[in-house]
């Protein structure tokens, strides 16, 4: 069930955004540039970070059969992007199955059965299974860190930890040590095994992430260490806003977890075995909202093992159902879960409409099957709202991300079409706009909340061109 709404979240809303434009253009990179790194993108889009490519190299890897097919029958490239994430999703469902499998060993099956059903009822977890983030990555191997937990290989716990600390993020390290320290108060691991296992281990990714991203970047390079001075000895990623030390526990944990988080609280009063799992990844989250930038991503990792006290509260109403008073409780539970239900399915319209720049030019790309070369600008918002390598298409479309272009700078150009957020340029038609998310709007009906779009991307062509002056479009608002 759970593989299935995730790739349903994938096919539906394929494109990717911003923050996962790295992952995204090293995975086209290494399917169909391989071994020639001068033609990759990160050598002319650094990033403000450098990120390692070992999570981007593991999954075109395991994605490279498919893709390779896929080439031969010449088929469009949009669809390796497919093939990407849902490897990328089967790989992160993979670890949260192994988590589930000792869930249901250490609890019980029906506290399996509700963290199936309130993970499936959340729309973030799922929909970011398949994006490639680096949280993502890290994910992965926070689930198999929670499941080796609860099996009782401890320090295999603290490894997967520091793996996904020192290739994907280092800010796992907040999760590594909260942990590490209930294993050493509870004597469930010996200070100096600890110490020799996870030095040895850290040793070896750094070895490892060092070797194969300075071949990559050209540089000796550590990406996480550049990661952690530029976030925490900088203090720089407040530069992409910031919000109260409250934000994590009030707005992101409530709107990605839904019905399961106010039962987490009541698991962990009713089930007190979760408590020594619950309490660590709880001061994780406390301990990242003393950084000022915030994003539900940084936190993801914490979701699953609040799930689970959401499950054991779950499943104890569940149980309790026919003895009066519980049975009001566990109908309150079912209506909860209907609300989470619709609640991210208007999450998800809201993200299907939230990639303009990516519908944008495949609405231009079957605008315009002529033959005739011609070069489309893509500018930085719309790249940023959608548009990848992987939806390019081959000759005779080119394609330039040029940045620092003034509007004025466009009609001295020789550019065929222009995708940016402008609505005029001065020697361009505008060809069509694309419909983009703006917010929710309450209304006194049924449904009490609706989607408002806003014209966000807009097409334009060079009046220059006499074959798009003659064709039909539907113009802008």
């Amino acid at each position: 069930m759970l593989g299935s709404i995730a790739a349903f979240y994938a096919v539906m809303t394929p494109y990717t955004k911003v923050e996962e434009s790295f992952n995204v253009q090293a995975m086209h990179d290494v399917l169909y540039h391989t071994h020639h790194i001068e033609k990759y993108d990160h050598l002319e889009f650094p990033g403000v970070v450098p990120r390692t490519f070992i999570g981007a190299l593991v999954i075109s890897i395991i994605s490279s059969p498919a893709v390779f097919v896929m080439r031969l029958l010449h088929v469009p490239k949009f669809y390796s992007l497919l093939t990407v994430r849902l490897v990328l999703s089967c790989v992160t469902l993979l670890s949260l199955r192994l988590l589930r499998v000792q869930v249901k060993k250490k609890f019980g099956h029906h506290a399996e059965a509700f963290f199936v059903v309130l993970t499936a009822i959340q729309f973030h977890l799922l929909f970011y299974s398949s994006r490639p983030l680096p949280n993502i990555f890290a994910l992965a191997l926070v689930n198999l860190a929670y499941s080796l937990w609860f099996k009782g290989s401890n320090l295999c716990t603290l490894q997967a930890l520091i793996v996904a600390a020192v290739v994907f993020r280092c800010d796992i390290i907040l999760l590594l040590g909260p942990i590490g320290f209930a294993l050493l108060l509870s004597r469930s691991v010996s200070l100096m095994e600890a110490v020799k296992y996870c030095v040895s281990t850290a040793l070896i990714c750094i070895g490892i992430t060092v070797l194969i991203d300075s071949i990559m970047w050209r540089r000796i390079l550590w990406p996480e260490f550049e990661v952690l001075w530029f976030n925490s000895v900088l203090n720089r990623s407040s530069e992409w806003g910031t919000h109260s030390i409250h934000w994590y526990f009030t707005s992101a944990l409530p709107r990605s977890m839904l019905v399961a988080y106010p039962l987490c609280m009541v698991g962990a009063l009713l089930d007190r075995r979760i408590v020594p799992y619950m309490l660590p990844v709880f001061l994780f989250v406390v301990l990242y909202s003393k950084l000022p930038h915030k994003e539900l991503r940084f936190i993801i990792g914490s979701i699953p093992m609040f799930n689970v006290s959401a499950a054991l509260a779950a499943s104890r109403l569940y149980n309790n159902r026919k003895k009066s008073g519980w049975n009001l409780l566990y109908i309150l539970m079912l209506g909860a879960f209907l609300v989470s239900l619709g609640y991210s399915a208007v999450t998800f319209m809201a993200s299907y409409n939230n990639y303009p720049g990516g519908y944008a030019l495949k609405a231009l790309h079957e605008a315009d099957s002529s033959g005739k070369e011609k070069m489309v600008h893509i500018d930085a918002f719309t790249a940023m709202s959608g548009v990848s390598r992987f939806c390019e298409n081959e000759y005779p479309w080119r394609y330039s991300k040029e940045e620092g272009l003034s509007v004025e700078e466009f009609q001295e150009r020789n550019f065929t079409y222009l995708l940016n957020e402008h609505r005029s340029i001065s020697g361009y038609k505008c060809l069509f706009a694309v419909d983009g998310f703006s917010r929710v709007k309450r209304q006194p009906q049924i449904p009490p909340l609706s989607l408002v779009q806003e014209p966000k991307v807009f097409a334009h062509g060079n009046m220059r061109d006499p074959d798009i002056l003659s064709r039909n479009w539907s113009g802008c608002p």
